[in-house]
């Protein structure tokens, strides 16, 4: 029986939307247009209550009587309003949240209320509650996956048309104010109608730089601040009381970036790129502490003739009038006894010159020298400043103004701790053999053969050259192009951290680790830049090797096993902090050998991590390379971290966000402020267990050997398909529309990692799991679970209640069935049987599709058993209906998707290319129509 979901608000902004695009279509839309998209709407909405084949063969005969013209018009029209239901989604959440604030008391299972609550109920104590907090490190990865295929434009636009749907709801509005209101919601759909939603051009990487910097601009610098006050709030509610000490909330959100850093597979990201990425970042950042603290100058207005500040305050501002007079400039005499708000314009003055230098190096615009009398006028580095910043904060303590202190002054402090002078930490990524290459290169002028070289003979060589005094660079040396730029990124790494701050860097990922010499082939090359000291005192880089494929992921612990036990490598952690990261890739594990053998290792995987860093004395941090869609990682992001193993989460957690998961959690403060409350709660409850260490938190031994059971059923059913399977993938690229996805300027980065070469290896995974789910298979987040359930209930009569006794106990594996389950709901393979259809070989097209529809109905048939429900996602009814609202919209688009493949494909053949171009135009908006519907596309 399903439940209840009270949402009359939402259903009346839904419809409020509606009417809002009737009327826009009729006033902008070719005349044909609105007929179409009322017919097709109440006609496959009728078709998912009642199937009627006839009524469907009217429908998509419809379609085919429709110009290219009138389909990408009415395509957009559907884009629109999964757009508008995406806003109206969003809001309807986070006004119910706001809703269960004002009436007070316990508060939503994810929140920060519900954690500390249940942390009290187990008996931590404040003290320990503090321990927690003081570990605790929350660290999202924005990166530059073309799995977002709104433009920047467009997302601007939503969010007015967001910010003007939230003024609707106001209380005791008149019904003229309500008209107004409506009328303005109005104007912003006329607008967005007139917006193009497809990129005409290739994206640059410049351009995803200005995408990733713009989420800060218009959310998180209102968000994070919001963050930390909700966590403060709650501590004082629960916590602090005059008997106590009380609980201090340091900042524990920090944000990193591969937009501009990451060239695994990009040629396009050169070090030039790099470069521009850092000062960009620093520009961004500079420019809100400048508006903020202009705005503070006006606020902070004390005049010292009602208060003392600190002598510490005084001495300060003496030093930065000397500095400015010094150079020329003004030093705000007039507000001599207005002490903050002269220390405040004097700090803006010197800001602003750190700001006037970056943007100087950015454009090419200064001289060097005229550059660096603005870096010394300006703060030296990001501690100063905030140096600055806390004598202030004390200074207004004491004499009692801590109401002003812990305000908006308090938000900046809370800016600058967590962004510093660089917004981002940059990880850098290269593919390890690039490594191999350059350093082969270099000992080869030194005499030897690198290549010719066994592991263990390499791994003596590379210690021994760490360890030399000698450069392995000469000037007169003439290195292959290749070397030279993987020789110039360390170059870069070593002066932007002096130009842009200490922190400019996050991690340097080597993807495609297979052993521990990979990893000290990027330490050597990094040590001939002064990165890392021959005698093991300091190493200013930190390698975080990448495991992503199935045969990676079971070799974790030889190669950490192998490096922990070099001496010198070891040295060089405790130069570092004893901190060891590991990054997990979840993408390519996945595309290798499919979902449950995949999630499984990875859970695995990151057990015997942990066991090795607490052997060796060593802290370990996890990141984890999570894509949006559930074939690549993805899920809740709280239920993701408390569902990890018990014991591996130390307070620290790294991971990516992909695509479009950065706009569905941080185009909006709202959104933003919730997704990070959420994740940084699910974390604290995760590393509680460290604090007591149970039995109950160890995992039941039959459970881990039912899941090796399953995965390795998983694996095999899996494996049988996309690499045993005669013409599977000529199959994929016929019955998906994954070729004219490649086409789409949605990313500067090739889809395939060899053009000539269409393998289930060469694919990338954001491709493949975008190219299922788009024709409705969504296999990859579901293939051969089905089989692996049917074969192990089939060895014995009680083990699908072992099965169903799990998933209420196994956090995992209920986290694995409900992110499929969610897959399983989106899936059609009504639909997807007509993308089947589009194949040239059709004998072999039936037999492959007969293969994925046989393994689908297993797997639903398994999973409703297992979780002892009769709907698929029946136990979280909101997102059910959300879906459910969804479906109807997405049919009637993939089947104009399936007639525009067929057209465009046709007329590409025939090499009619004006024609294929006419094409082209809506088959690539209803790609992105169809990534609107489906919400998570890779």
């Amino acid at each position: 029986m399903k439940t209840l979901v009270k949402d009359k608000p939402l259903r009346r902004r839904v419809k409020l939307f509606g009417k809002l695009v009737g009327k826009v279509l009729r006033a902008r839309a070719h005349g044909q247009v609105y007929a179409t998209v009322e017919e097709l709407r109440k006609g496959y909405i009728q078709l998912r209550k009642t199937p009627d084949a006839t009524k469907q063969h009217k429908l998509e005969r419809m379609i085919t009587l429709l110009s290219p013209e009138v389909l990408s018009e009415v395509i957009r029209a559907f884009n629109i309003y999964f757009s508008l239901t995406n806003i109206a989604d969003e809001l309807f959440k986070h006004q119910r949240r706001r809703e269960q604030v004002h009436k007070g008391g316990a508060l939503w299972e994810e929140s920060f209320d519900a954690t500390f609550r249940e942390l009290i109920k187990a008996g931590l104590s404040p003290q320990e509650i503090q321990a927690l907090f003081d570990n605790l490190l929350y660290i999202p990865v924005f990166t530059a996956h073309p799995t977002e295929i709104r433009r920047r434009t467009l997302m601007l636009a939503l969010r007015r048309v967001f910010l003007a749907a939230e003024k609707i709801d106001q209380r005791g509005l008149s019904w003229v104010e309500q008209a107004e209101l409506e009328a303005a919601l109005e104007a912003e759909l006329h607008i967005l109608w007139k917006t193009d939603e497809v990129r005409l051009r290739q994206m640059h990487v410049e351009d995803e730089i200005s995408n990733g910097l713009n989420y800060f601009r218009e959310s998180l610098f209102t968000a994070v601040p919001l963050a930390y006050r909700a966590a403060e709030r709650t501590i004082r509610r629960l916590y602090n009381d005059s008997t106590q000490t009380p609980i201090i909330v340091p900042s524990f959100l920090r944000f990193g970036s591969w937009i501009g850093g990451d060239r695994d597979g990009n040629p396009f990201v050169k070090p030039a790129t790099t470069i521009k990425a850092l000062r960009l970042q620093k520009v961004e950042i500079l420019r809100e502490y400048e508006h903020r603290l202009f705005e503070l100058s006006d606020i902070v207005t004390h005049s010292k003739t009602f208060c003392q500040p600190t002598e510490e305050l005084l001495q300060s501002i003496e030093r930065d009038a000397d500095l400015l007079t010094h150079n020329g400039l003004y030093a705000y005499n007039e507000h001599i006894f207005e002490i903050y708000r002269r220390k405040l314009l004097m700090m803006h003055t010197r800001i602003k010159n750190n700001l006037e230098a970056t943007e100087a190096r950015l454009n090419n615009t200064l001289t060097g020298m005229m550059i660096a009398d603005k870096e010394r006028i300006g703060y030296t580095h990001e501690e100063e400043f905030l140096a600055d910043l806390r004598l202030i904060y004390k200074s207004l303590l004491s004499h009692d103004d801590q109401a002003v202190a812990d305000g908006s002054f308090k938000d900046l402090i809370r800016l600058v701790e967590t962004f510093g002078f660089y917004l981002m930490k940059l990880d850098i990524r290269q593919e390890s053999t690039r490594h191999s290459d350059a350093v082969a290169e270099l000992l080869k002028a030194q005499g030897i053969d690198y290549q010719a070289l066994k592991e263990e003979e390499r791994l003596k060589l590379l210690v021994q050259w760490l360890q030399a005094e000698q450069s392995l660079l000469s000037p007169a040396a003439q290195w292959s192009e290749l070397t030279a730029e993987t020789l110039a990124v360390f170059q870069i790494m070593h002066d932007m951290q002096e130009e842009i701050s200490p922190q400019a860097f996050g991690s340097y990922v080597i993807s495609m680790t297979h052993s521990a010499s990979h990893v000290l082939e990027v330490l050597l090359l990094a040590k001939q830049y002064q990165l890392v000291d021959p005698k093991g005192h300091y190493c200013h880089v930190g390698v975080s090797p990448l495991f992503e494929t199935i045969d990676d992921l079971n070799h974790i612990e030889q190669v950490l096993t192998t490096l922990f036990h070099l001496p010198f490598y070891r040295q060089l952690l405790h130069a570092s902090g004893d901190l060891q990261e590991v990054m997990l890739g979840y993408s390519d594990s996945c595309k290798d050998g499919g979902i449950v053998t995949s999630s499984w290792l990875l859970y695995e995987a990151q057990k015997k991590i942990t066991v090795l860093a607490e052997k060796h004395h060593l802290a370990c941090r996890l990141f984890h390379g999570r894509g949006g869609a559930v074939g690549r990682g993805g899920g809740p992001t709280y239920e993701a971290i408390i569902s990890q193993p018990a014991g591996t989460v130390h307070g620290q957690i790294k991971f990516t966000e992909q695509g479009e998961v950065l706009a569905y959690k941080y185009s909006n403060p709202e959104t933003a402020m919730y997704e990070l409350t959420v994740g940084a709660a699910g974390l604290l409850k995760a590393s509680s267990m460290l604090m007591h260490k149970h039995k109950s938190f160890d995992v039941d031994s039959h459970y881990i050997e039912i899941m090796n059971y399953l995965a390795k059923q998983g694996e095999k059913q899996y494996r049988l398909l996309t690499d045993h399977t005669e013409g599977f993938m000529p199959f994929f690229y016929d019955a998906t529309p994954v070729a004219e996805i490649g086409l789409m300027n949605i990313g500067s980065r090739p889809a395939r990692r060899r053009s000539d070469n269409p393998s289930k290896y060469s694919i990338r995974a954001i491709p493949w799991v975008f190219g299922w789910s788009q024709a409705r298979y969504t296999l990859p987040a579901w293939f051969g679970l089905g089989t692996a359930l049917e074969k192990f209930c089939d060895k014995e009569t009680d083990n699908l209640l072992k099965l169903q006794k799990m998933y209420k106990e196994f956090p995992f594996f209920k986290s694995l069935l409900s992110n499929i389950q969610m897959s399983l709901f989106k899936t059609d393979m009504d639909i997807a049987r007509r993308y089947a259809d589009l194949c040239s070989d059709k004998q072999q097209a039936t037999k492959i599709f007969a293969m994925i529809k046989a393994e689908y109905d297993r797997t639903e048939q398994y999973v409703l058993k297992v979780a002892d429900i009769t709907d698929l996602v029946e136990d979280n009814p909101s997102l059910q209906l959300s879906i459910e609202r969804r479906l109807p919209y997405i049919d009637p688009l993939n089947a104009i998707q399936v007639y525009l493949l067929g057209q465009y494909r046709q007329t590409t053949a025939h090499g009619d290319t004006e024609e294929a171009k006419r094409w082209f135009d809506p088959l690539i908006r209803s790609i992105n129509a169809i990534s609107a519907g489906m919400r998570n596309t890779g």
